[in-house]
């Protein structure tokens, strides 16, 4: 009876293998690392307080092809840990802002990726020829998605980071930030794809099919060119010229503090230093229209401690101001916390605060104060707004735990209409979405007048970043954009995306200048389409994934059966 011979055949490939698992994981792992590395680079971080812009187009190669080299189940981890790194390293300032904000962030788009990866993996698995076309697509249908909702987030799309360079941007007059991604976008998706048929192998070897891919997908990559070409084309033609409009001169004051921390005494400080700056800019040029203070410049609540008078301090600071108000040459755009009774949770009356705007015209509606005003309408979610209060008690209770102020939403985009120029003011966090701005010029606004507080931060970085997208609103729309900003970045920036001047950041200092009064405006196509194109990515993102599954389980329908032989 001959007894079989045991083989050592299976464990000797466990063996071999071995090796080459570790060597795929660290390859893989260091494609992680580069992909994390090349998301921060192009935006403003902290080697660049203005990015490097270049380095956007080739960013997500390393992504795509890690894309191709795991496997659909194991896309799910690393495309989760991709997202939760690429916002650790690219928004560390958010750890200084709030507790919770970066758990928040962190776990956001630990989510987001989580599923954003394998839709990447699905259309290289169902789109074998074009799928580098299907991931373009579905990235800028991504971007798009990430804005929405009461967790909306602008920060990290990749088009922002071409802000420093407006010819280029200036394309968004027509298309939205969505246009400048898809020409980011497109090369690291085709340079990927042409990497892809030899990555499975060690990195040496990964150019040997890009000159095949090169020349056979050679359309795709001149359509690209044309279109850049016809980008850049647009960005040079509509080079603005503003020199027949008149002018309105405004002085936007930075008076270097966070007005949040320090109690009544940093209250009392920071008027004192917001009334010297506004006088040395008045000082310095008669012809000054408005002045302009950041978001919360003044903390105490003019319109409640006057009209309550409940705490001696500020009811005695709130009329040394307007006192300094009535008297003053010109209106003043306040940055306040607005207080009235109101409805509270449990039906209670209670007082119900907003983060506002005022604008107070010197002799009209200064003593008693009856301000114009405007109430932010899209707050920052998690740390000035949580409205599933009901749903989610242990959420609010942690919240309110770590000191949160919470504010109530404004849902009137208001006009505003002071020192010859009709205005209006998006506050802070909302000068990174492009549809508020889009519907303040809708209602006649033709001007942008953003009010804003970094200074938690004290992060060059995250001033920068901010600062990115807000010269956005300014193309998007075609109408002049000023920022008067606690720390930074204080600047004004033209129609076209220029920027005219900015003041020094971490400084107590003013900033004065003129911005064109548009009284011939026409409405650009973004004015008019508004993200249209960010819907359509979408969409054909989600079509185009939807498609290539239900062909792939018809072909898989289609093949023979395996013959097992006995």
């Amino acid at each position: 009876m001959k007894h079989p011979v045991p083989s050592f055949r299976g464990m000797e490939k466990v063996a071999s293998d071995s090796p080459g698992r570790i060597s795929g994981f660290c390859i893989n792992a260091g494609l992680l690392f580069l992909g994390v590395i090349f998301f921060a680079l192009p935006q403003p971080n902290l080697l660049s307080a203005t990015g490097f812009p270049i380095v956007a187009y080739f960013a997500f190669v390393p992504l795509f092809v890690l894309v191709r080299r795991v496997s659909l189940r194991a896309s799910f981890l690393w495309g989760a840990f991709y997202g939760l790194l690429c916002y650790c390293l690219f928004t560390y300032w958010l750890g200084v802002f709030h507790p919770v904000a970066m758990y928040v962030i962190g776990i956001q788009y630990f989510l987001y990726s989580l599923v954003l990866v394998p839709l990447l993996k699905l259309a290289d698995m169902h789109f074998p020829d074009k799928g580098f076309i299907v991931q373009w697509i579905i990235w800028i249908g991504y971007e798009y998605v990430k804005t929405l909702g009461f967790a909306g987030y602008s920060y990290g799309i990749i088009g922002y980071s071409q802000w420093s360079w407006p010819v280029v941007i200036r394309i968004a007059a027509v298309f939205g930030v969505w246009g400048v991604s898809a020409l980011v976008v497109f090369p690291s998706a085709w340079i990927a794809a042409g990497i892809k048929p030899a990555c499975s192998g060690v990195p040496r070897t990964w150019f040997r099919a890009f000159l095949p891919f090169a020349r056979t997908h050679a359309l795709s990559a001149v359509v690209w060119l044309v279109c850049l070409c016809a980008a850049l084309a647009y960005g040079i033609v509509n080079t603005g010229d503003y020199s027949g409009d008149s002018h309105a001169t405004l002085a936007l004051v930075q008076p270097n503090s966070d007005p949040w921390k320090g109690g009544f005494e940093t209250y009392r400080r920071d008027f004192n230093t917001l009334v010297r700056l506004s006088d040395e800019a008045l000082a310095s040029n008669p012809s000054i229209d408005l002045v302009v203070w950041p978001e919360t410049a003044f903390i105490p609540r003019i319109d409640w401690h006057y009209r309550y008078r409940d705490d001696p301090q500020s009811w005695t600071l709130v009329s040394r101001l307007l006192e300094y108000l009535d008297t003053a040459p010109v209106p003043f755009v306040i940055g306040n916390d607005d207080a009235v009774m109101g409805p509270v949770w449990g039906g209670l009356w209670d007082r119900v605060d907003y983060n506002a705007v005022f604008v107070f015209t010197p002799g009209k509606n200064v003593i008693p104060p009856k301000p114009e005003k405007y109430h932010k309408m899209h707050l920052v979610p998690f740390t000035e707004h949580f409205p599933y209060r009901k749903a989610f008690p242990w959420i609010y209770d942690i919240l309110v735990a770590n000191d949160t102020h919470f504010w109530e939403k404004g849902y009137d985009p208001v006009v505003f209409s002071a020192g010859g120029l009709s205005f209006s003011t998006p506050i802070c966090f909302e000068d990174t979405f492009g549809y508020i701005s889009r519907t303040f010029v809708q209602n006649g606004a033709r001007a942008i007048v953003n009010l804003t507080n970094d200074a938690w931060a004290k992060s060059i970085p995250c001033q920068y970043q901010h600062l990115s997208m807000a010269v956005f609103r300014a193309v998007e729309n075609r109408v002049p954009l000023v920022r008067a900003t606690a720390s930074g970045q204080t600047c004004i920036v033209l129609p076209d995306g220029t920027l005219s001047a900015m003041a020094e950041p971490f400084t107590e200092t003013w900033l004065v200048g003129d911005v064109p009064v548009l009284s011939n405006y026409t409405e650009t196509l973004y004015t008019v389409w508004g993200d249209v194109w960010g819907v359509l990515f979408l969409v054909c993102g989600l079509v185009l994934t939807l498609a290539g599954a239900i062909r792939s389980r018809i072909e898989t329908g289609r093949e023979p059966r395996s013959v097992v032989e006995s």
